[in-house]
């Protein structure tokens, strides 16, 4: 029931594809559940090869963090165009634990733009550590679920997990500084989603592997596997199979598609199912990334990522925004997130949907331009009779 469930709702999200820009993520967030669920079920039915699936699982979960946070700041670009000088004027962030002692991130830019990379490095290390263990498995160094210093998985997993830890606090802390702006979206949900599939996987692969150290699984209660290690993948895949049917459930109704249906759109199906595997999105983050990574750490970034024209509309990702053309549209009664029926209002002045600063100072050039040509008609002006004095 696990796959019906979750290619159903895959399915109406390709039907009422009204959205594109939020449903995008959306379906690419959707479509971990099946994947969990069929790598867990190929590496009980064949375990030699359970190494080999498992980097599939590994890598999209790395990929379904970083469509998480680009589901939220899709939405944000949707509702508030300014949302950088929004930030800017907004109290301080300060870390959360155990970062509270460092220096709190500038409001603005800088937060956003951090926020982000910490959430791309997880997309880059992951598929990077994953290539790694492939490499020492074939080197037979791996050992993977035995904690021991001299092989490779244990370092891996420590590095994993930092990575993945800063990617996590890096999504608190962004929902932390925009949480009235997230709320009409109820983030929370979606992130506790998101959250237990990727943390409850890792951690019990973790508390399996101290099963094994301290000798609970042990080689005599092997059944029909061959080593202990086949017990601890054995055991780890089938519970993820047994969690996969929750997660399904979970995500039909934190990831619903109803919000998004448009009687008066019509959508192809196949223009929609095509759409879904474009990943120019995450190939140019990746690029941006690596090119610039090393002075967003160093301090405040050189260029503006922010408010920056771009022609990119649904393939907007997390390192620029969308054109301002196609964020006006979207802040349109058409583009808006809904909510099951209900048109959204932006709470804030500083940031109304809809508006956007080259409006402002579009009108102020047209008020500027128009000043100056009154000071120079009047110096050009020729006098005329009641404005003459005869001096006699």
């Amino acid at each position: 029931m696990t796959i019906p469930i979750s290619l159903w709702g895959i399915l109406q999200h390709l039907v009422h594809y009204t959205q594109p820009e939020l449903q995008k993520p959306i379906i690419r967030i959707l479509w971990m559940v099946p994947i969990y669920s069929l790598d867990s079920w190929i590496a009980l039915k064949y375990p030699s090869i359970a190494i080999y699936v498992d980097t599939c699982r590994e890598c999209y979960e790395a990929y379904v963090i970083y469509n998480f946070m680009t589901f939220l700041l899709n939405y944000l670009e949707r509702q508030y165009p300014s949302l950088v000088m929004m930030l800017e004027v907004q109290e301080q962030q300060k870390h959360l634990p155990p970062l509270c002692c460092c220096p709190p991130w500038p409001m603005g830019e800088v937060l956003l733009l951090r926020c982000k990379l910490g959430v791309l490095q997880y997309t880059v290390v992951r598929p990077v550590t994953t290539v790694i263990a492939l490499i020492c498995q074939l080197c037979n160094v791996y050992d993977e679920g035995n904690f021991s210093f001299k092989n490779a998985w244990t370092y891996l997993v420590i590095f994993n997990n930092m990575s993945q830890l800063f990617a996590m606090y890096c999504l608190v802390l962004f929902y932390r500084a925009l949480r009235d702006e997230l709320s009409p979206i109820k983030p929370v949900g979606k992130f506790l989603c998101v959250k237990m599939v990727v943390f409850v996987s890792f951690w019990q692969a973790v508390l399996i592997a101290l099963l094994v150290k301290v000798g609970i699984i042990s080689e005599k209660r092997t059944w029909d596997w061959q080593s202990v290690e086949a017990v601890a993948t054995g055991l780890q895949d089938f519970i993820i199979c047994v969690e996969m049917f929750l997660a399904a459930i979970a995500h039909h109704f934190s990831f619903t598609y109803k919000p998004y249906i448009q009687e008066a759109e019509e959508v192809s199906c196949f223009d929609s199912f095509m759409a879904m595997w474009d990943i120019s999105d995450v190939r140019a983050d990746i690029s941006e990334q690596v090119r610039n990574v090393g002075r967003t750490v160093m301090g405040r970034p050189k260029k503006s990522y922010f408010g920056e024209a771009q022609n990119d509309g649904e393939r907007s990702g997390l390192l620029s925004s969308a054109s301002q053309d196609a964020i006006t549209e979207a802040a349109s009664n058409q583009g808006q997130y809904e909510g099951l029926g209900k048109t959204l209002t932006p709470h804030s002045l500083s940031a109304p949907a809809g508006l956007d600063s080259a409006v402002w100072e579009e009108g102020y050039d047209n008020r500027t331009d128009s000043t100056q040509d009154n000071i120079r008609t009047a110096h050009t002006k020729e006098p005329e009779e009641a404005d003459l004095i005869v001096i006699t």
